[in-house]
C-alpha cells in the first residue's frame, strides 16, 4: 500500500524514508467506541493513527470529574508525550467516534527515531499543534459561553469526520465539554432552534456550519484552522 493512499495526515506527509522505517512495524486497526488507547500514568504501548473518526485526550481530577482537553482525528496520532521523550501521560485517551487507522508499537517508533534524523522532527510539529489545540481549549473553556464552547466543538469534530453526522450522545457531550448533562441539553436544543444542526438521539447533523462559525464568537478561529491544517499537512 504505497504511502500516498494512506488518509492519515502525519503518515502521508513524512519523508519517505522516515515512512519507510515506521511501515513494516504497522497493522491497520478498528477501534471501537470507549475504546482506550492510553491509559493514564500507565506506559504508552502503542502509537495509533487515525484515519477515520475521533479519538479524545480526556484529563480527570480527584473526584471523577473530567474534561476533554484535546481530540485527534485523521490530522493526527496518539501518543504525543512518546515523541516528547516520555513513557507515559496523566491523561486517558480513548474513542469517542468509531475510528480505524494504524497502529504502531511504541518501541519500533522510539527505534525508527533514532535512526532517522528527521522523524521526529516531523512528529514535533504535529506535537506542537497539539499543544496549540490543547491550550485554545483551556482558554475558551474559560471564557466562552456553553453554546459557544459546543459549537466549536462540533466544529472542530466536523473537520476531523466523514460528513456532516456526527453519532453522540448528550452524556458523551457533557463528559467532553467538562459541563453538566442538562446544560449541554440546553445548548444543543439553542443551537438546533437557529437551524444550525439537527439533533436526534445518539446523533447530529450540522446543518449551518457558517452559522455556527459565527456563533462561537471566535472561540473558533484561526488557530483551531492552522492547527488542522498543520496536522493535515
Amino acid at each position: 500500500m504505497p504511502q500516498s493512499t494512506f488518509r492519515n495526515h502525519v503518515l502521508k506527509t513524512l519523508t519517505p524514508e522516515d515512512f519507510g522505517l515506521l511501515r513494516p512495524s504497522m497493522h491497520h486497526v478498528e477501534l471501537a467506541i470507549k475504546a482506550r488507547l492510553e491509559i493514564a500514568h500507565q506506559p504508552i504501548e502503542h502509537v495509533y493513527f487515525p484515519e477515520t473518526g475521533i479519538a479524545s485526550v480526556v484529563a480527570a481530577m480527584t473526584g471523577g470529574r473530567q474534561s476533554e482537553v484535546g481530540i485527534i482525528g485523521r490530522d493526527g496520532m496518539t501518543g504525543v508525550a512518546v515523541v516528547l521523550g516520555q513513557d507515559r501521560s496523566p491523561n486517558e485517551t480513548y474513542i469517542q467516534v468509531a475510528s480505524n487507522g494504524w497502529c504502531l508499537p511504541v518501541e519500533r517508533l522510539r527505534i525508527a527515531i533514532a535512526e532517522s534524523q528527521t522523524l521526529r522532527p516531523s512528529l514535533l510539529r504535529y506535537a506542537h499543534a497539539f499543544l496549540i489545540q490543547s491550550s485554545r481549549t483551556a482558554l475558551v473553556n474559560g471564557h466562552s459561553k456553553i453554546e459557544e464552547r459546543l459549537a466549536r466543538w462540533l466544529l472542530m469534530v466536523n473537520d476531523r469526520a466523514e460528513g456532516d453526522i456526527i453519532y453522540l450522545t448528550h452524556e458523551f457531550l457533557a463528559t467532553m465539554l467538562g459541563s453538566r448533562r442538562p446544560g449541554v441539553t440546553t445548548a444543543l436544543q439553542m443551537l438546533e432552534y437557529r437551524g444550525l444542526v439537527h439533533a436526534k438521539r445518539g446523533e447530529i447533523t450540522i446543518v449551518d456550519r457558517t452559522g455556527m462559525i459565527k456563533l462561537t464568537d471566535g472561540a473558533y478561529g484561526e488557530e483551531e484552522q492552522q492547527h488542522f491544517s498543520a496536522g493535515a499537512g
